[in-house]
């Protein structure tokens, strides 16, 4: 079965393993859930290793295919992408001022709140899949190696990083994406059966409810944008990414998505080639959901507290918090705990304050994943229309691809 085949009913698969796992972590013993958490352990452990090796396979040579010109895109692809998520934040910083006095007027305790994941219950075993090398490194590496090729004369290594391609992509459609569902189904058992889950998001069920409203106008906001500049309607485009929003909003890993939001992005019209290179990208600088949500809920916690907000400091902190989240892995819960450091040096936030972010941070981590991840999609459209001339062929690619 094809990976565009699958990714046709991935919506629907995923969708059943959300409402499966919440339905059954009502009433499944302990023991029975353990064995799907278990499931759940090695299977997220086999994508740590696999997302560096993803990335490797898919970026470097999508970018040697860009030929000479790829050095100049990559970096137009990273302002864009720091564009984007900044410009999250700072509208939810605007939202946050505007409506928050209001919205957390009255007496509220967060007393009490702890971590979700010191709560979770665990499997009966684990393994351990060290990765060859972390994401960061990878991402670097396939930099380095697709911008070299299109300088060498030769085509052997671009052919071998073409095989290389291939392989990994089988791997994910006969591995990955068929088991996503059943790593879903465990996670949201796991969160069913974790009351912290239920207190969190009790406590600050105003500030969820903003943030997924905030989602929504982002998405719209960025596939407006992107739908005028590629030319395409906005709505179909948002449309074909709902597999890889169901995705994220399931694993909550914008690395572990990467297949089937290229698969989406392909289906917007997007080369293959341009996705390939933007996509694993953004999976890793392009955090534009994850800074809106953390906005907004260290700014509830600082409006809560009694903490005085100031503004001027408060966008450096935004500014500051777009370059944090580079290094933010693409794994549950990566971008606040980057964050936790300039959360304390530039808001200073205590133990306790940094120990409420995580915990409101864990409870909702997938609605902030699944808008970074479909936000990729918009910023690859933005990227396939800039890269094509007017005959549609890709600027500074060779001719003919070599693979």
């Amino acid at each position: 079965m094809r990976l565009r085949s699958l990714s046709k009913n991935l919506l629907l698969r995923v969708l059943v393993a959300i409402v499966m796992g919440v339905v059954f972590g009502l009433f499944f013993p302990e023991w029975l859930a353990r064995v799907f958490i278990t499931f759940n352990g090695i299977f997220s452990q086999f994508l740590g290793f696999l997302i560096p090796l993803i990335i490797v396979g898919l970026v470097t040579p999508a970018i040697a295919d860009l030929g000479r010109g790829a050095g100049k895109w990559l970096a137009v692809t990273a302002a864009i992408a720091y564009g984007s998520t900044i410009f999250a934040g700072l509208l939810a910083f605007l939202v946050a001022k505007a409506s928050y006095p209001w919205l957390l007027g009255g007496d509220r305790s967060v007393n009490g709140l702890e971590n979700p994941e010191d709560h979770a219950l665990s499997g009966f075993f684990d393994i351990t899949m060290p990765p060859v090398f972390d994401v960061m490194t990878a991402l670097i590496l396939a930099f380095c190696i697709g911008v070299g090729i299109t300088f060498v004369k030769g085509n052997s290594l671009h052919r071998g990083f073409g095989e290389l391609r291939t392989i990994v992509m089988r791997i994910v459609e006969k591995i990955i994406i068929p088991l996503l569902p059943v790593y879903i189904f465990g996670m949201f058992l796991s969160l069913t059966m974790n009351g912290q889950i239920v207190l969190v998001i009790s406590t600050f069920l105003r500030v969820v409810i903003l943030a997924f409203i905030m989602t929504v106008v982002i998405l719209i906001i960025q596939y407006c944008v992107a739908g005028l500049v590629a030319k395409r309607n906005p709505l179909v485009m948002l449309k074909n990414m709902l597999p890889a929003y169901a995705t994220a909003l399931g694993t909550s890993s914008s690395a572990a998505t990467i297949p089937v939001t290229l698969e989406c992005t392909k289906r917007n019209g997007v080369d293959e080639r341009v996705a390939g290179f933007t996509i694993p990208l953004c999976a890793t600088i392009h955090l534009s959901g994850s800074t809106m949500k953390i906005v907004l809920f260290s700014l509830a916690i600082m409006t809560i507290s009694g903490m005085p907000i100031n503004t001027w400091q408060y966008i450096g902190f935004i500014l500051l918090l777009g370059v944090t989240m580079v290094a933010a892995p693409g794994v549950p819960g990566g971008a606040i705990m980057a964050a936790v450091g300039i959360l304390q040096s530039t808001l200073g936030f205590d133990e306790t304050a940094v120990g409420l972010m995580i915990a409101t941070y864990v409870a909702i981590d997938s609605f902030g994943t699944a808008c970074n991840v479909t936000g990729d999609g918009a910023i690859a459209a933005v990227m396939d229309r800039m890269l094509k001339d007017k005959s549609g062929r890709l600027r500074d690619a060779p001719a003919e691809s070599t693979v």
